[in-house]
């Protein structure tokens, strides 16, 4: 513990160092200009997030990248194939961002088929690096005051809110998305000013690129009209922006096609959809909150057990800070809030059904709207000489950076980062499930399953993960049930596997042989399931069928018993 204490206090003065050795006086007295913003920036978030380098996965959709989706990965022939199928599987879910499941799928051949898992830390450091490093310029491109937006940005590298982006190697899709975004506003803003051919292609390329990386996306065009009308105080209507909106609707309809034909149904009713967005509102004052006062963070938070206190003095903050700022620009105010509510409005949309909890990587992009309305505030805009306000923006940066150091330790692995979601999500029935599954403790892992079973019975991967743990305790019969249960609240493959056991143990060889072909057409290259199914047609004298299995198993480059290569002679 010493040594931790120890490491993370040189890593909260190499960030103040970072900043205060490296400023100098500028032409007018008293202010200040910072050498090398960039390299700063960049510098501190390395060094503070160099200790996830050492994390392991926590279960939580990474696990399926090394070992349900492991095949996906593994072939680089899918890097196409990502374009025509949703994210997570081949069947019809919701998401579909192909550049962001080829991102993971160039990791994983990177890291020697997920052998070494720092190399994805790693990417996730260097990508929050670069957002960073474009949210600076981005501001700087608003006419925000360079040492206004160097806080700012200094702010949002080591803002704790974010630092599951940054730690949890799945929430990289946002940081990803925040490139592309950012680099888009960036090229926009380019074209508004200086109307040149390039910086529109540019900003076409990046908004494609954010289209093809995340769903919040499409939002993105209409946070741009704000930054060029609201901000910039350019006209809507301008005779290059009509270039503009055309550009940006032939790229949308380009996405929405390649949406289209890749998921041909999302299953959502859209009235449903917008009738439960309503219950999702009060999640806004929930992440203001996190992202001024950072003290009630958790890995997998739930509406319900998040205080909405921290959120209404954070919304207080803001309204009273503006009011003191007599010069405050209002339609800058405006044009934050808007971009918040903009970037916000795919976690209002979120079915609860799809996804309960509310995880705080998705504040990454609403931030920045958060941000901009600061610009505009007495806390920016005061009598305080420049390096005082440096030294105050230090003050809370290493404050930041020192919640963010302790809260990395939450994904290291399995257990630390289920246990802390128990502890600040005591109503998540999946939190409850999964610590349940890796307790030690009999009687602790029965009372999480049981109340699991409480909060939600048709949790997914609740009876499955429940049926596992029975089969290891030799409960096979007993587990039957549960796996039954979880294949009508989801497609879940493995079932077919453990339902496969439980017919071999009730002697019923034809509905093994039922399950095991059901699992296999969706993971033909399990050597486990292969051999048990071959087995069975050796058993039951079905000598086809078994040579056939023993030529397919050849085929996918399994092993066959030699006896039984002999036998069919091939």
């Amino acid at each position: 513990m010493a040594t931790n204490k120890a490491s993370s206090s040189k890593q909260k003065t190499a960030i103040a160092a970072a900043v205060s050795h490296h400023i100098e006086e500028s032409a007018t007295p008293g202010a200040i200009t910072i050498t090398r913003p960039l390299l700063w920036l960049a510098l501190v978030v390395i060094a503070l997030y160099l200790p996830t380098l050492s994390f392991g996965t926590v279960d939580l959709d990474d696990g399926f990248i090394f070992t349900t989706d492991s095949h996906y990965y593994s072939d680089l022939h899918n890097l196409i194939t990502s374009f025509s199928r949703s994210a997570y599987s081949n069947s019809s879910d919701i998401f579909y961002r192909p550049l962001t499941v080829n991102v993971t799928l160039l990791n994983y051949q990177l890291s020697d088929s997920g052998k070494y898992l720092w190399t994805f830390h790693l990417v996730n450091v260097l990508w929050h690096m670069i957002a960073v490093l474009l949210l600076y310029k981005l501001f700087i491109r608003l006419n925000v005051k360079n040492l206004v937006a160097f806080i700012l940005t200094l702010l949002f590298a080591v803002q704790p809110a974010l630092t599951e982006a940054v730690a949890w190697i799945p929430a990289r899709n946002e940081t990803l998305l925040a490139i592309f975004v950012f680099s888009f506003l960036i090229h926009t803003i380019d074209y508004e000013v200086e109307g040149k051919t390039r910086s529109l292609l540019l900003s076409s390329f990046f908004l494609l690129g954010a289209f093809f990386s995340k769903e919040t996306a499409v939002f993105a065009p209409l946070v741009a009209v704000v930054l060029i009308t609201l901000v910039l105080h350019k006209k809507m209507f301008g005779r290059q922006n009509f270039i503009l909106y055309g550009i940006w609707t032939g790229c949308f309809v380009l996405w929405l096609a390649a949406r289209t034909h890749a998921i041909a149904n999302s299953g959502i009713d859209p009235v449903h959809l917008l009738i439960g967005s309503i219950g999702r509102l009060p999640l806004g004052i929930q992440y203001l909150g996190k992202m001024f006062l950072p003290f009630n963070l958790s890995v997998s938070p739930m509406q319900q057990d998040t205080v909405y206190y921290y959120g209404i003095i954070a919304i207080l903050l803001i309204i009273i800070t503006a009011i003191l700022n007599k010069k405050r620009d209002n339609k800058v105010i405006i044009g934050g809030i808007l971009i918040f509510i903009l970037f916000m409005m795919p976690v209002f949309l979120l079915p609860f059904a799809v996804c309960p909890p509310t995880y705080e990587y998705r504040m990454y992009l609403p931030m920045f709207g958060i941000y901009l309305i600061l610009t505009q505030t007495a806390i920016f805009k005061n009598t305080l000489k420049d390096k005082q306000l440096l030294m105050g923006g230090i003050t809370v940066a290493i404050l930041f950076a020192g919640i963010n150091l302790f809260y990395q330790q939450s994904f290291d692995n399995p257990l630390v980062f289920w246990t802390q979601a128990v502890a600040t999500a005591p109503n998540s029935a999946e939190a409850n499930m999964r610590l349940a599954a890796r307790t030690d403790d009999p009687e602790i892992s029965k009372a999480l399953f049981l109340k699991a079973f409480a909060i939600n019975p048709r949790e997914k991967h609740l009876n499955f993960i429940y049926g596992v743990m029975l089969q290891s305790k030799d409960s096979l019969l007993a587990s039957e049930k549960y796996f039954l249960a979880e294949k009508t609240i989801d497609t879940c493959s493995e079932c077919d596997l453990y339902l496969a056991h439980v017919a071999m143990e009730k002697k019923d060889l034809k509905g093994a042989t039922a399950y095991l072909q059901s699992y296999l057409a969706n993971n033909k290259a399990n050597q486990m399931a292969n051999d048990n199914l071959l087995l069975i047609y050796l058993d039951t004298d079905q000598e086809d069928n078994a040579k056939a299995q023993a030529q397919h198993m050849l085929s996918l480059g399994l092993a066959v018993p030699p006896s039984v290569r002999q036998h069919f002679h091939i």
